[in-house]
Order: structure tokens, then C-alpha cells, then sequence
């Protein structure tokens, strides 16, 4: 049971999405809680589809939020006549399933805060439902039909309802439809494409290390020197907003700027000294009141604090478009770069974060090329766009520059890792070739993708760009990275910390190592968690308990999978060789061993054989999700899966409710109602609460 999904693993998404609702609901009717199975289904499908991060189990104030305002409203259709159904209360319950489940992400907030977050916005809920401004367009036109009478479901009838509409013959609240097309016209409708690539793990030294080397920048003694000078009395400035001459060359000298100031008569003519004032004014240090100066009284904490002033100073380098890279007179003109420059910044600093090995500059610069052709339509012959990508490599260097002498970015010369060589895509089929746009068919480099010789003497050129010797090389600074991290947090993306994790429970550790974690990161994050509980049989012991108390076979598979990958070299395998006289991990540890090779069949009993038939089919029909899904799994895996079903039926697997749900399945899917199970049992037959239909 994974709990996160890539947008395109439809299929993969329906099943786990079906099998956790199923469960959910038999949780729900034991513990005497309210759900709905649909409505159950549209929460989780909201987290996959319409969020950054698409996490099922993490559940902050502002995901509860959007659902109940904004998503739900937009995708569900309340007929005329239907019981409205709970959506706040099966959210609640929902929540409290995953707790107790182990499901949910140990990064988000607690179950009591996640409630706390659903109550304070319940009471919004149904008028944001009634509220035809925040309709999706299919709803809108649903919900008209079925107001003037017209019956939705009937296909025919809709489809002339749609005709009179398109010819201006169905009355409607043009009001609202006029909001609904401005919602989507300013893409604020809610949709899979928010889904971000995910992050890699990244380390990062504690923030008293980082707010020393804060501190070192001469970026920020040259900030904080500018609000010291301007002070709470104020500096008089000129008409226009800007610093008289005879203070300008006063900060010249005191900032230690290296302007020059020979023949200079206005202070717009100092580069660096204007930069910084208006570097000073988008951190919020400096404003100008009343035709002067001042430092903002509320900026004092932050002054006093050398990480909190980098960090307000990184984030303002993405409203400085203007001062960087802006015309300095009328006989200039803007660059691409200009008019995407928040989005290139972003997409740059996104690129550089969690790389293992620095970027070398022509890969950094040929994808931000590849932007600005999705960005812009470019006419016009190859020269003018040499000339138009030359103007805007200039002004992303001087972007560089800045970033570099604050000290999130460090460049250096070498020679550029492998990996940022021609990318190998032979065995990616022809249907992904003949798809690839032709620009990022040659900036990969894909050999017989570009079939243009023109394109093709690029690819090489870049290629000899890469190889011919060193070249520039750039990756974050640590402090870049705790600021990109920062940034990525805000907006909802995922961007592991190896460390936050130390206090997590067993189980919400190995989930996240499992799907998010790569292998040496998860090495460092299990070494610090058993570390943090200071004894280390006994935290083994709980990791053990939490593999053991999963129920999803799946889940607990790959947990185990995971724990044993992250231990010290062969201490995972002692300790699946332990794992296999314990009764209920038996399976589990079983299935590992069998994996890694390093148990063959011949080496099982006859019991343990069995065991790890049983968990082999278990797992295949919590893959298939349950019910239909399962049913058909089984039925695809031909006539020789019957006595293979029996037998595990006839094992000593642990998971005794899984295997009643798998003799249910194999009673409908292969007809086994009769027949004999192992040597004289028959199969029982119970009713099966999981198998109705869910409404869609």
C-alpha cells in the first residue's frame, strides 16, 4: 500500500484508492464513525490530483482548506432531491483512520491539530458548496440541467440540453459563469497539473552553523549597514525616490560598494549602491516615507538575526527583476529572461537543489534555453535567436552573480560528471522518440532522435562543450539550500531533511524511507533515529513491531524491505534469519531472503514454502485492489492458480482475515465454491461488506 502516486499511475492510484476506501469503511462501521464511501474516495483523489505533493497521508490546514472550499465545491455535483453527504465528518474520520492505521506521514501535523484544522472550517462548508461562483464548468452546466428538469444520467438527454445551451437557448446565471470563466482563465481551478517533480533527501548542518555563515556575507553587512544609516530619524531623498548625490557617495564609502563616483551626478548611475537600496526596500529593511528614508522599525529582530536577514534577503532577489536585469535607458530593451524571470529563478534554484554533483553551466543554460522556447514563440532565422539567447545568458549570469555574492550559489571549475553527458534512452521505445519535443530531443542529446543534421552538429557541440576540458561548474550552498528548501515548504512540495525524522514512530519512519528516501540517505536517516532512542536492540525491536502490526501486506513488505537495506552491511541479513522462526514475520522475511537470493526453494520446509505462497498471493490481491480488481487478477493468472490458492489456504500464514478475503475472491473469480480446499476443507462462504459498488 503505497500512499503516494505519480500523476500518471492511474491504474496503480484507482486500486490503492479502492482497497483503502474499503478498509475504511469496515474501520469506520467498527469504531461507529460517519463516512462516505464517494465522498472518501474524492478527499483522496483531491491529494493525488490536485496538490504539489500528492501525499495521501499528510494532511496540513491549508489541504483541509481547499477541499472543503474550494475542491469539493468545484467537483461535486449535489442533484436536486439527494441527502447531502458529510464531508467534513468523513474527513474526520478518514484522518483518524490513517492515524491508527500507521499511514499517516509523520511530517504533518497531529491528529488533533489535522481535526482542529477541519473544524474551523466545517461551518464553511455548505455554503461553499451552494455557492455557484466556485463550480467547476462541467458542474455548473450539470446542475443547470438537472434544475430545469433534465434527467443526467440520460446520456441523449444531456446531450440536447448541451445543444440548446450552445445555441443560447437555456437560461442560466450568467454571474456566475462569468466568475467560473475567470477562475479558469486565471488558472485558479484547482487540477493535476500542480503535481511537482519530487525532491531528493537533503542534509543540512544546524541552523546555529548556518547562521554564522550568514553572518560571514558581505551582502549582508552591506544590507544591514544601509538601515543603520538611514536609521529611524530618516534620509532625505529626492523627488523621484531616490538618495541625494552627497549621501550617495557618503554609502559608497561606508558600504564599501566599489562604485565609481568620479563625474557621477546621479545617484542612478551607482549600480551596486542603487541595487542594494533597492534590495534593502523589497527585504522590508528600508522604505521611503514622506520623501524620506527610513529603517522599518519591525525589521529589528530580523537585523539582529544574521540567518533570519539571508533568508529575508534571498527571498527578495525574486522581486528584483527590475533593478538586475531591467533597460537602464530607453536604447535598451528587456531580455527573455526579463519577462520570465520569478519562473526561471525558481525553476534554476528547483534544478541545482538536492543534485548529487554540481551543474556545469552549458546544461544549466541549455535548459533554461528549452524554457524559453515553451515560454515564447520564436520567429525570425538562427542568427537572431543566437543573438536573443546570447542577451539573455548575459543577464542570467549577472542573476549568478548576485546569487553568488550572497552566498547561496558557489561556482568552481572542473571537469562535468558523467551523468550530465548524452542521456541513454535507447531502451525507451519508439513511442516516447517519436513524442519527444525536437528541442529537448537535442538538448538530451538523444542519438537518432534529432534527425535534422543542423540539430544533430548542435548536440555534438554541446556534447564537446562538456568534454573538451573544465567547465563551470554551480551548485547550492548549504545556505542556498536550507533557503530553497524553504521556498519548496511554502508552496506544498516535498523536500525531505535527513534528521527530521529522529522522532517519528517506527512505523511513519519506514513508510517515508520506503517511498521517499534513497538508499544512502535512508541509511543516515535510520542510523540517527536509532541513535535518538539510545538503545539499539530495542529500537530495532520497535521497527520489527511496526513491520509486524501493518496490516496492508504490501506496506509491511516494503518496510521490511527497506529496514533491512538501510542496516550496517550484514545485520540486515541476521536479522531476517531471525525474522524467520518468528511466527508472524515469517512470511515477510521469507519473501526478503527469497528476493535477495539468498534463500532458494530448496533451502524451505514444506511450511515455509507455503507461507511464502501465501504472502505471494496476498500481496498480488492487495495490488489488484481488492474486490473486482483482485478478481480479475486472479482469473488473468490462468487455471493453474486454483490449487495454488489452495494450497495457500492449507498454510499457516498469520494473516488469517487475509487469506478468508482470498478464498471470498477465488470463490467468485474461479468458481472454487464446491470444490475442496487442501485435503478434506471445504471453502467457507461469508458475506463480504467490501464488495459493493461505490458511487461515482
Amino acid at each position: 500500500m503505497r500512499m503516494r502516486f505519480e500523476p500518471e499511475a492511474e491504474e496503480e492510484f484507482e486500486a490503492a484508492c479502492g482497497l483503502l476506501v474499503d478498509h475504511l469503511v469496515r474501520w469506520a462501521e467498527d469504531q461507529g464513525l460517519p463516512v462516505d464511501g464517494f465522498t472518501a474516495e474524492t478527499v483522496l483523489d483531491y491529494r493525488h490530483r490536485a496538490t504539489a505533493d500528492g501525499r495521501l497521508g499528510l494532511w496540513e490546514s491549508r489541504h483541509v482548506e481547499e477541499l472543503l472550499l474550494s475542491w469539493l465545491p468545484q467537483q461535486v455535483s449535489e442533484l436536486p432531491g439527494e441527502e447531502r453527504a458529510d464531508a467534513p465528518g468523513t474527513l474526520r474520520t478518514l484522518l483518524r483512520f490513517l492515524h491508527a492505521a500507521q499511514l499517516a506521514d509523520p511530517r504533518g501535523p497531529s491528529l488533533q491539530d489535522a481535526l482542529a484544522a477541519v473544524d474551523r472550517v466545517a461551518e464553511q462548508h455548505p455554503a461553499a458548496m451552494t455557492d455557484r461562483t466556485r463550480w467547476g464548468l462541467a458542474k455548473f452546466w450539470a446542475m443547470t440541467a438537472a434544475e430545469q428538469g433534465v434527467d443526467v444520467f440520460d446520456e441523449a438527454a444531456l446531450q440536447r440540453f448541451a445543444e440548446r445551451a450552445r445555441l443560447g437557448e437555456v437560461a442560466h446565471d450568467q454571474q456566475a459563469l462569468d466568475a467560473i470563466m475567470e477562475r479558469r482563465l486565471t488558472g485558479r481551478v484547482l487540477s493535476g497539473s500542480a503535481r511537482a517533480e519530487p525532491q531528493l533527501p537533503v542534509a543540512l548542518p544546524q541552523d546555529d552553523v548556518l547562521r554564522r555563515r550568514a553572518g560571514a556575507s558581505s551582502t549582508l553587512t552591506q544590507l544591514r549597514g544601509l538601515a543603520e544609516w538611514a536609521g529611524q530619524g530618516g534620509r532625505p531623498v529626492t523627488a523621484t525616490g531616490r538618495l541625494r548625490m552627497a549621501d550617495a557617495r557618503e554609502l559608497v564609502d561606508v558600504l564599501g560598494t566599489g562604485d565609481t563616483i568620479e563625474g557621477v551626478r546621479s545617484s542612478a548611475d551607482l549600480p551596486r549602491l542603487g541595487l542594494l537600496v533597492e534590495w534593502a526596500k523589497r527585504a522590508r529593511l528600508v522604505r521611503v516615507v514622506k520623501g524620506r528614508l527610513y529603517a522599518v522599525a519591525k525589521a529589528r529582530p530580523v537585523l539582529a538575526d544574521p540567518l533570519q536577514l539571508w533568508l529575508r534577503a534571498f527571498d527578495a532577489c525574486f522581486e528584483l527583476r527590475q533593478a538586475l536585469i531591467g533597460p537602464r535607458s530607453g536604447w535598451h530593451v528587456e531580455s527573455m529572461l526579463f519577462d520570465v524571470y520569478e519562473h526561471i529563478l525558481d525553476d534554476v534554484l528547483n534544478t541545482l537543489y538536492s543534485l548529487p554533483y554540481p551543474m556545469p553551466w552549458p546544461r544549466l543554460r541549455d535548459t533554461v534555453h528549452l524554457a524559453y522556447r515553451t515560454s515564447f514563440q520564436l520567429d525570425g532565422g538562427d542568427l537572431q535567436h543566437r543573438m536573443w539567447f546570447e542577451h539573455a545568458d548575459r543577464d542570467l549570469r549577472t542573476v549568478l552573480d548576485l546569487l553568488d555574492d550572497l552566498g547561496a550559489i558557489e561556482r568552481d571549475r572542473g571537469m562535468a560528471d558523467p551523468v550530465f553527458l548524452d542521456i541513454d534512452l535507447s531502451d525507451a521505445g519508439p513511442e516516447l522518440l517519436a513524442d519527444m519535443p525536437p528541442e529537448l530531443a537535442e538538448l538530451l542529446g538523444v542519438a537518432g532522435a534529432a534527425t535534422d543534421p543542423a540539430a544533430r552538429e548542435r548536440t555534438d557541440a554541446r556534447r564537446e562543450e562538456l568534454t573538451a576540458g573544465p567547465v563551470e561548474l554551480i551548485r547550492l550552498t548549504e545556505l542556498g539550500t536550507r533557503a530553497v528548501r524553504q521556498r519548496l515548504l511554502a508552496v506544498g512540495r516535498d523536500a525531505p531533511l535527513v534528521g527530521e525524522l529522529a522522532q517519528a514512530p517506527a512505523a511513519g519512519l519506514l513508510g517515508v524511507l520506503a517511498e521517499d528516501y534513497d538508499p544512502d540517505a535512508a541509511r543516515t536517516e535510520l542510523a540517527g533515529w536509532i541513535t535518538a532512542r539510545g538503545e539499539r536492540e530495542g529500537a530495532l525491536r520497535q521497527l520489527t513491531d511496526a513491520v509486524r502490526t501493518m496490516t496492508f501486506r504490501t506496506r509491511a513488505q516494503a518496510m521490511l524491505d527497506v529496514l533491512l537495506a538501510a542496516l550496517p552491511d550484514g545485520e540486515g541479513e541476521r536479522l531476517l534469519r531471525t525474522l524467520r522462526r518468528d511466527t508472524q514475520l515469517a512470511p515477510l522475511a521469507l519473501n526478503a531472503l527469497a528476493h535477495r537470493e539468498s534463500l532458494s526453494p530448496e533451502d524451505m520446509t514444506d511450511a515455509e514454502s507455503l507461507l511464502v505462497l501465501a504472502e505471494s498471493l496476498l500481496q498480488l490481491v492487495e495490488w489488484a485492489g481488492g474486490g473486482d480488481g483482485a478478481e480479475e487478477t486472479l482469473r488473468a493468472q490462468g487455471p493453474q492458480v486454483r490449487d495454488a490458492v489452495f494450497a495457500a489456504l492449507d498454510s499457516a500464514h498469520p494473516d488469517r482475515a487475509g487469506l478468508d478475503e482470498l478464498r471470498r475472491l477465488a470463490a467468485r473469480a474461479l468458481g472454487t465454491h464446491g470444490a475442496r480446499v487442501g485435503r478434506a476443507r471445504k471453502a467457507r462462504r461469508s458475506s463480504d461488506k467490501s464488495g459493493r459498488k461505490r458511487r461515482r
